[in-house]
């Protein structure tokens, strides 16, 4: 058991934190600072640090982490962070990325989301040395798995996290070794309200992995039967067709589109 801190804010850097806590002493997590959200603006906490207070974990939320931040451990784990980490601070100790792709190949903010909506058959995690340039560092370890095609997001990030500790178990334990990315970086572009359209014009295979790459935490938008809606679940019909399976009215519960449809009747 090596006594380890992390630095995570979104739900898959709290998933990796509850898995690692269940290996190692977490030390501290380091996140992002509560930020306003929902109608009311009410102040709310990153899933990483509900995780934390759920494991009696030490909490620091500094808006810029600098040197000389009391961290108790000799690695870090980075995990969906969200923060530069300056060099200062990094030169301190060892920090270790989690990166839920297969680097080079997307780089940056949303790696599955960007990975289902090109249709990639495979992705893997990558545990490389945390560095200045975005998700270049030196590569410790990396394995690949599928993507089905039914699989969402949300699959594709939970099977990441089992896979980035089962990884971490060879590189915190021992010495490291770095190896160069190989390849032309692609970039994974956070997701922006445009992407989440669905214009149904398009074709019907990409539409449906569109719904599943921001399935089931973020939801693609559409208009149907005149109605704005958020759908969580889609197919390619049996005549080639868009299907939506399960959608969510503005203001409204996630339910099948037959019981949707039987409302507006």
């Amino acid at each position: 058991m090596a006594r380890i801190a992390v630095a995570a804010t979104a739900p898959f850097g709290a998933d990796v934190l509850e898995r690692l806590a269940a290996r190692h002493d977490v030390a501290v997590l380091l996140t992002r600072p509560d930020a306003p959200a929902g109608r009311g603006r009410r102040l709310v906490a990153p899933p990483a640090k509900e995780m934390a207070g759920r494991l009696a974990i030490p909490v620091l939320q500094p808006e810029r982490p600098a040197p000389g931040l009391d961290l108790d451990a000799p690695t870090v784990v980075v995990c969906a962070y969200g923060l530069l980490v300056p060099d200062g601070l990094l030169a301190e100790r060892t920090w270790l990325n989690v990166h839920p792709s297969l680097l080079p190949r997307w780089r940056g903010a949303a790696p599955v989301e960007r990975a289902i909506m090109a249709g990639d058959a495979e992705t893997g995690v990558t545990i490389h040395e945390t560095v200045a340039e975005l998700d270049a560092g030196p590569v410790a370890a990396r394995e690949a798995f599928p993507i089905g095609p039914e699989d969402d997001a949300g699959l594709v990030y939970g099977r990441a996290a089992e896979v980035a500790v089962r990884l971490l178990e060879g590189v915190i334990d021992g010495a490291p070794a770095f190896t160069p990315q190989a390849g032309e970086p692609t970039y994974a572009e956070k997701i922006r309200s445009a992407d989440r359209k669905l214009d149904l014009a398009r074709p019907s295979e990409e539409l449906v992995r569109v719904v599943r790459a921001l399935s089931p935490h973020i939801g693609a938008r559409a208009e149907l039967e005149g109605r704005p809606v958020t759908v969580w679940r889609a197919r390619v019909a049996p005549d080639g067709t868009f299907e939506p399976l399960e959608v969510q009215p503005d203001g409204g519960k996630r339910m099948s589109v037959e019981a949707w449809r039987r409302g507006l009747r």
